[in-house]
């Protein structure tokens, strides 16, 4: 090729709709890291082209370069770019435990108060609402003294979220039980259940951009949910988040993380409390 024309990131790259360089995917890298934190390995240059393939053909255009160019102008195109490489996997009650835990701390709490749990990877709503459930099963009532935040980046998931209607496939997971006590069958939605209004009314909806310097969060928060979240981060980026839900978590607050996620960098903020739960360090221990 010529000298300054960029080689595409393989041989098999020529054969594609549009041209995809190394170029446009460290431009790409750079952009949703410094604006989201995510750091994208080399493994995800297929999964990039693949989500923004389809973003540069709504769009007309007839390469990355191209679609990069738009970006530094059309900044409602930017949103669906941030959108378009979020990972958004979710569940009712993944990670049981988490909620079994939970639920122990909130019948816990002796004293008449709001509780305050912010989950800051709300996606399609899966989450937020099983903590709405835990809760108002730890309370027995369908109006417990709880208050959820439930936030993400990605702006398209939090709509859906906000709408809290499923699939019958996607609520599999859930008892009959609580099918029938925390879900309605909505007019003309065949194959979709509902969750309930007063589930709705225990969850407030937001997007936070977990490396702004403005969150918007009310403390202090009982409980943080921030799980299959770090993972895209950096170790520098997570001690930078980890540092902020500090000053936000009651002493007696927990953390919860996913599966696959370890703060042993921040030792000095973390400690754990047992299968991805964690606790400030100047806490009394649990």
């Amino acid at each position: 090729m010529p000298p300054g024309n960029p080689e595409p990131i393989d041989a098999g790259m020529r054969d594609r709709e549009f041209l995809f360089t190394t170029t446009d995917f460290d431009r790409i890298r750079a952009l949703i890291h410094r604006y989201a934190g995510i750091a994208l390995s080399s493994a995800k240059q297929d999964m990039v082209y693949s989500r923004l393939a389809r973003r540069l053909r709504a769009c007309g255009d007839r390469t990355f370069a191209e679609y990069l160019v738009r970006l530094e102008r059309d900044r409602t195109e930017w949103e669906v770019f941030v959108n378009s490489l979020t990972t958004n996997l979710t569940s009712f009650f993944r990670e049981p435990h988490h909620f079994d835990l939970l639920a122990q701390r909130l019948r816990g709490i002796a004293e008449k108060r709001t509780i305050r749990i912010w989950c800051n990877a709300a996606s399609t709503g899966e989450e937020p609402y099983s903590l709405a459930i835990t809760a108002c099963e730890a309370f027995d009532t369908l109006t417990p003294p709880v208050q959820i935040l439930a936030s993400d980046i990605d702006t398209s998931v939090l709509a859906q979220a906000q709408r809290g209607r499923y699939r019958q496939d996607r609520l599999e997971r859930l008892s009959a039980e609580r099918l029938r006590r925390y879900f309605v069958r909505p007019a003309g939605g065949p194959g979709e259940l509902e969750v309930r209004p007063e589930l709705q009314r225990l969850l407030s909806f937001r997007r936070i951009n977990l490396l702004e310097p403005n969150w918007l969060v009310q403390g202090p928060l009982d409980a943080i949910f921030c799980r299959n979240v770090m993972i895209y981060f950096d170790k520098p980026t997570q001690y930078a988040v980890l540092k902020r839900f500090v000053p936000l978590l009651r002493k007696d607050g927990a953390l919860f993380a996913g599966h696959s996620e370890s703060f042993l960098h921040a030792v000095d903020l973390f400690r754990s409390m047992g299968r991805t739960v964690y606790q400030c360090v100047d806490a009394s221990p649990a």
